[in-house]
Order: C-alpha cells, then structure tokens, then sequence
C-alpha cells in the first residue's frame, strides 16, 4: 500500500518509467523510429507542461531554474539523445519525490505534533459538589474556565488547568523537551498538551482550548509550516549566475568540438535539482528541530534572519528575571499601617495585570487580609493602577506616576534584586512595597553565550526603575541600560540599535510592540502571554531562556546546512561540467550521474535535524 501511495502521489515517475521501458524495449528489436518518436512526444508535453509552471513563477517575479531543465531536454531530444531527454524527466520528477520524502522526514515532529492535539475532553456535570461522578464528553473547544475535568492514564490534557488530586506524573516532553516525567502536586498548574501518567487525575480548566498552551503551541506550529521559506530566496540568489555559467560552458563546448551534442552532454549535468530541493530540505529540518527543542520558528524567513543576528536587547522582568516577585518589605509612611497599606494596594491590584500585582495580591493572601471591591478602577497603562476603594482613591504604580498624583512621594533606596510598588491614598505618599524578582539562573550564561558567539551588542529595554534595572543587568552582563520606557520608546530605541539585525526578547503584552518592531521578536511565552507570542516571529514554549541561545544555534546552523547543500551541489555540478566538456561523459551516462549529485546535496541537508548543541549549562 505504501509504495502504491508513492506511485499515485507522484504518477509522472511511473508513466516516465513505463515510457522508457517501452522505448529501450523498441530499440532492442530494431524499431528504433517507433521509440524515437514515443520518447519525443511525450518529453515534448513535459517540457510543454514545465515551461508553464516556469511562466507562472516569473510571473509572480521568480526567475526559475527549471529554465536550464527545459533547456537540457530540448538540446538532448536535438541531438537524437532521446534516451538521455527520458532520463533527465525522470530526474526532475524523482527530484521531487525525494523531496517529498525528506520533507515528510523533516516534517515528521511537527505533524506528530499536530496530530496528538486533543479533541475530546471529560467533564463533570456541575452539581456543586466535587464529588460528582456524573460525567460526559465534550469537544475540547468547548471546555469552560471552572470546569472540572477527569484525564485518564496516558491521555493528554485538553487544557490548562489546576491540578485536585493530592499528586500526578506528567510526560511534558512535547512541550518542554524534558525527556523525564514531572510530578505535580495538588494546586499546580497542568498545562495542555502533557500526558498524564499511570493514574486517572482531576484537574479544574484555567482557560479555554484557544488560549491553552497546546493549542497555541499547534497555532503557532501551522502558521511555520505554511509560510514561504527563503531557501526560494537562497535559489533565487544562485539562479541566474549558476544559469549563465552552464549555457556558457555549453557553448564554449560546442564551439570548440563543433559538435551540437557536447552542447547537451554539458547541460545535461546542469539541471538544478541540488537548488531547487536540497535547500527547502534544510530549513524544514530547522523547523522541526526547533519546534521538538520547545521553540516556534514562524517560518524558514525567521531561521534565516535569526542566523544573522548581531544585536540582542532584552525586557527584564519576565524575561531576565524570573517574573513571580516576592513581597520582602512593607515600609509605610507616617499615618499609615503597614497591613492597611498592604490590603489597600493589593485590592487596588486586583485590576492590574502587571507582575508586580501579582506579588502584592499573593503575600495579602498569605497575611490573610480581605481584598476590598473597587467601585471603580483603571490601569493606566505602563504606569500602575488608580482603584477607588471605600470612597479612597488608591494608586499603585512607579515613582514618577505616584508623585505625580502625592508631590510628597520619596523614592525609595533598593538593595540588588529588588523593585518598588509606590502608593498614594487620596493624594498623599502611602509608601513603599518592596518586592525582590533575581535573575533567572541561566540569565548571566545565555549573555554570555551570545557574546561569545558573534552578537556584538547586549542591551536591556525595561519599563522599571533605572535602580532595579541597573542591579540585574550588572547581574547577567548587560552594560547598555535603558530604564522607565513605555512601549514606544522601546520601539524607538530597539530601531536605533546597530549593529543590525537586532532581536528583541520579551514576554508581556507591553512588549508585543517592540516585538513586532524588531528585525526578529523573541517570546517568553510559556506563561501564555498570547499578544506578545503573536507579535514575536520566535515564541520560546518552555520557561527557560537558555532556548533562545537554542533558537540562535539552531537557526545558524540550518542556515550553514542549507548554504553549503547549495554550494555541493553548484560545485559539483560545474565540476562534472567541465569534464563534460572534453566528451567523455555521455549525455545518457551524465543525467544519471546528475541524480547521485541530487542525492548527495539531500541527504547533506538532512544534517540540519540534528546539530551541535549549545554548552549551556542545563537547569
């Protein structure tokens, strides 16, 4: 069945092998004319059909190499090498099943990736009790936040959720790479996409199917594989001085032997498969690798362009940092206590979605103080939060926006690590939260390694005070630091960054701007920040940053993997042209030749599935 699978995908292969063993058959018992003339006609409503397709692509402004294909068939059939033309067809037309098989073999992590998305979830009927055993199925996309949910062993979780069971073992790999399975506790997060381990497990949806890590892992996924990878750039690169050369030699060829059928020995060896094939070959394997490491390339354009990166700029927190600060002080001013100004900021940060809010929200919890409703509340956007609570108008947010609101605001002085939440009570300075986010552990190593390796200029863009900023670029090895921007100015800056091209890494929505901006976006995005992974061309699926050194190896090497399968196939081809040249290499005997030289610039390219690995130490 399989190899009747291949015969109808590629139904030019069969008829082309038919042909010719009917035309060698005729030759054998001397009805040479009859095979002549087969041959021919059927050749000649090849070239008919290629000469089309070739029209089409330098229509849409892609100068075509099957130019020197038709140009090779044309010559052969001219001479009377209609044997020869047989063969250069069933060249092109195996060319292209080979690579369908290598694409299929590139491919192979991300359609398993596809394919094990989970469509069917069970969910408890809710009858207000967790003891419910009343069950159905329902589609994933269905699932509501609050649902409680049952995953059998070895099925995968549908969605985000919470975990109710006491302890369950998780296989994450396709998420994270991590090839040994995790074990969560009651109350940690289980996300989508992980397969649940030897006992059945409850869980409670945190988000829906659309906004679940596996769905936007699988989104992201399809959006690489149906974009246009530059390898068509990289050929087109190669097309016409590559096209030139071979006429050339050709017609030098034929001019000194005087002989027409050197003309098509020549060319015969210069049919483009090694361009047209071996390169797509090479960064669909890119693709695959980076998406198996736990990174989602958003095309081949984006492994070319992240290969070349000169410049890197960084967010802090979230990114440098690990994103979940702890509160470490309270330090009230006079006529305030400590835990009323505790209770007022965190039920003002109830409406916040910065990570600071975060701390401040969990350690009121911990202390046991009621979070107060807000009769009304905004965020104003980068700067904090303004909630009326009790008839007190409430502020929490950075220095300038809070003395901007209490003119009696003192800054604080922070120790290394540290970051401030400032408060102002109808007007007057409440004080100061004190809050420590350190770096993450791989921070100072991932800098380190891109300066090593060819990125001459590290710089972090953060919206925090220039103190916290300072503490942790001194910290990881960042010496540029720019402090107190919004997001536009973040955009400005990360255009005025040189050397070129510069990628920009981050993980909050307030980064998707600069994200988009930078000549590559790179996003945190394990957290589900949605609208900075949409915005990024690179989304890092795992909370580490070690993998965006992993995206920038990964990307250099398929890009060397893909250039060098170019250039073997170029040598080669101009190698065996030359030799061509002198007559000693049949037209038959060369179309065979060119299809070893097809299979040698392949299975190079293949190399790209797998690489070296960075040296990062692994956490």
């Amino acid at each position: 069945m399989r190899q009747l699978r291949l015969l109808w995908r590629h139904p030019v292969i069969t008829i082309t092998v038919i042909i010719l063993a009917v035309v060698l058959t005729l030759h054998s018992i001397g009805a040479e004319q009859a095979g002549r003339w087969l041959a021919s006609v059927f050749v000649i409503g090849f070239i008919a059909w290629t000469v089309v397709d070739m029209a089409r692509d330098m229509l849409r402004g892609h100068f075509g190499l099957d130019i020197l294909a038709v140009v090779a068939m044309v010559a052969t059939l001219a001479v009377g090498e209609y044997i020869a033309s047989l063969i250069i067809v069933l060249m092109l037309s195996g060319g292209e099943a080979i690579e369908d098989f290598a694409g299929r073999r590139a491919t192979r992590d991300l359609s398993a990736l596809l394919d094990r998305s989970p469509r069917v979830a069970h969910v408890f009927a809710r009858t207000g009790t967790a003891d419910s055993s009343e069950m159905r199925d329902v589609p994933v996309d269905e699932v509501a936040v609050g649902d409680e949910l049952l995953v059998r062993p070895a099925e995968i979780v549908p969605v985000d959720g919470v975990l109710l069971t006491d302890a369950a073992t998780f296989d994450e790999s396709s998420l994270t790479g991590e090839s040994l399975p995790v074990t969560r506790e009651r109350g940690e997060e289980v996300l989508s996409g992980a397969i649940n381990g030897t006992h059945a497990v409850r869980i409670r949806a945190v988000r829906p199917s659309s906004e679940s890590q596996y769905q936007q892992i699988v989104s992201l996924v399809q959006a690489a594989e149906n974009s246009r990878a530059p390898v068509v750039r990289l050929a087109d690169r190669f097309a016409i001085p590559f096209t030139a050369v071979a006429l050339l030699l050709g017609g030098i060829a034929w001019a000194v032997s005087g002989e027409p059928s050197r003309f098509a020995e020549v060319l015969v060896l210069a049919t483009p498969c090694p361009l047209l094939i071996a390169a797509p070959v090479a960064f669909l394997g890119g693709l695959s690798r980076s998406a198996k490491a736990g990174v989602i390339l958003k095309g081949g354009a984006v492994v070319e362009q992240i290969a070349r990166i000169r410049s890197a700029a960084f967010d802090k927190t979230g990114t440098l940092t690990q994103g979940r600060p702890e509160l470490v002080d309270i330090r009230p001013s006079p006529g305030f206590d400590a835990d009323e100004l505790l209770e007022l900021a965190a039920s003002a940060e109830q409406y916040s979605s910065h990570v600071l809010a975060d701390g401040i929200r969990r350690a009121a919890d911990v202390r046991g103080l009621a979070l107060r409703t807000a009769t009304d509340a905004r965020e104003e956007a980068t700067n904090g939060v303004v909630a009326v609570i009790d008839g007190r108008e409430v502020a929490v947010g950075k220095p300038a926006y809070i003395a901007s609101l209490a003119p009696d605001t003192v800054r604080a002085a922070l120790d290394v690590s540290q970051a401030a939440a400032y408060v102002s009570v109808d007007g007057r300075f409440g004080g100061v939260l004190v809050l420590a986010d350190p770096p993450r552990p791989e921070a100072a190593d991932v800098v380190a390694w891109l300066q090593d390796h060819g990125v001459a200029h590290t710089s972090m863009l953060t919206g925090d005070v220039r103190s916290t900023a300072e503490s942790i670029a001194q910290q990881v090895g960042i010496r540029d630091v720019h402090a107190e921007l919004l997001p536009p100015q973040k955009v400005e800056l990360a255009a005025k960054i040189n050397p070129r091209p510069v990628m920009m890494v981050g993980d909050g929505v307030n980064d998707a701007p600069v994200l988009a901006a930078a000549d590559v976006g790179v996003a945190m995005g394990a957290k589900g920040a949605t609208a900075a992974g949409d915005a990024a061309d690179v989304v890092i699926l795992v909370d580490s940053l070690a993998k965006v050194a992993d995206a920038v190896s990964i990307g250099r090497h398929t890009l060397r993997v893909a250039l060098t399968a170019i250039w073997i196939g170029v040598g080669l081809s101009v190698g065996l042209m030359l030799v061509a040249m002198t007559g000693v290499i049949p037209a038959v005997a060369g179309a065979l030749i060119q299809e070893l030289v097809d299979l040698a610039t392949i299975l190079y390219a293949l190399r790209a599935l797998s690489g070296p690995p960075t040296g990062l130490p692994r956490r």
